[in-house]
């Protein structure tokens, strides 16, 4: 199985969200570009956001966006210094 290009427009959108505050929500409007506006509809039709627009996580939605996040980091260039 490989990550299908929906899937990575899901994640970009996913990491796109502050894990730091429930209040903060994200908004993408028609303008942003058909694959932006499609993967949030697919992530409000998996229960992972609030509105086919963005709006805030649900409670599956922040578990997905913590997992998009660390996987982001984890898979990030490491410093060759840090690990010497």
């Amino acid at each position: 199985m490989h990550y299908l290009n929906e899937h990575l427009a899901e994640l970009n959108i996913l990491i796109q969200f502050s894990l730091d505050t429930t209040q903060l929500g994200i908004k993408v409007h028609s303008s942003a570009g058909k694959e932006k506006v499609e993967a949030v509809q697919r992530l409000y039709d998996k229960d992972l956001v609030t509105h086919a627009d963005g709006g805030y996580l649900t409670d599956l939605g922040r578990v997905a966006a913590e997992h998009a996040q660390s996987l982001i980091l984890i898979l990030a260039p490491h410093n060759e210094s840090i690990a010497s």
